[in-house]
């Protein structure tokens, strides 16, 4: 008895297919424990609330009429970028413990690419950012009197999603040196906490000392605060004093280093899995 011939295209087709219901099916299950964790979801509310009123509101109170602009306006734009990038970022960290769990298991060992899985992640968790990403700006509107336009509301929408795979394409970086989930907790705070104050969260970075300028012009989440905040105060006159670069100079930076970020990660993971 002869075995069926399949059909070089009908094959390379059904490889698509399996791949693709694999990124949506990683994707769906990272939104699906977000929406079920209720730690998480306080969090995401409880978190921004504390930053914004325990040191954007004094800031203000203190600083605001120096500075020439709102505070609370500033960081709330901030800690949106932030919120975003470290999110996604956080969630492609976590295949190094989702290894040992029974479901990323059998996805490991399943006849779908390495790559599907890196990319099913970063869709999922951004998907997971763009959520809590909501949740901020109607806290920020609402509790904080943000103003927002339809315009500003319009553009942020795509500007966030390209920062949520600017903190995955970087996370997946993280993910592909990391040997094992002891090791990235103890190196993680290291790579994130230098970012928060260098990247201009919550105190703007003009008139630093030039070891920290330098600094903070090789921390990525700098390009991703300093791009929501060219798009939110575009057309307004304290845009000059609070953005540092063109939206379109941060956009092509992102990208240079989205490529960099995911295309070494992506290889090293695939590798590292290979050789497990």
């Amino acid at each position: 008895m002869t075995n069926p011939v399949i059909h070089p295209a009908r094959e390379q087709r059904s490889n698509v297919s399996r791949n693709w219901n694999a990124i949506l099916t990683i994707a769906g299950r990272d939104v699906m424990r977000f929406l079920r964790d209720p730690i998480r979801l306080v969090f995401t509310l409880i978190f921004p609330i504390i930053l914004v009123g325990g040191l954007a509101g004094p800031l203000q109170g203190n600083f605001g009429k120096a500075a020439g602009y709102n505070l609370i306006t500033f960081s709330m734009t901030g800690l949106l970028a932030m919120s975003l990038f470290q999110s996604t970022m956080s969630g492609l960290v976590s295949l190094i413990e989702d290894r040992t769990s029974d479901f990323s298991q059998e996805l490991f060992i399943a006849p779908i690419s390495r790559y599907t899985i890196i990319f099913g992640k970063i869709f999922g968790e951004s998907l997971v950012a763009l959520v809590q990403a909501v949740i901020l700006v109607l806290l920020g509107a609402l509790l904080f009197g943000v103003p927002l336009s339809l315009t500003s509301l319009l553009l942020v929408i795509p500007v966030s999603l390209i920062i949520c795979l600017f903190g995955g394409a970087f996370g997946a970086l993280l993910t592909s040196l990391f040997s094992d989930q002891r090791t990235a907790n103890m190196i993680m705070p290291f790579l994130l906490f230098p970012q928060f104050f260098l990247s201009g969260i919550f105190l703007p970075t003009r008139g630093l000392p030039w070891y920290l300028t330098l600094l903070s012009e090789i921390t990525p989440m700098r390009y991703a605060v300093d791009l929501v905040r060219g798009i939110f105060y575009a057309g307004r006159p304290e845009y000059n004093q609070i953005v540092l670069l063109h939206p379109l100079i941060n956009l092509a930076i992102i990208a240079i280093l989205f490529t960099i970020f995911l295309v070494s990660g992506t290889i090293l993971f695939v590798r590292r899995e290979r050789n497990r």
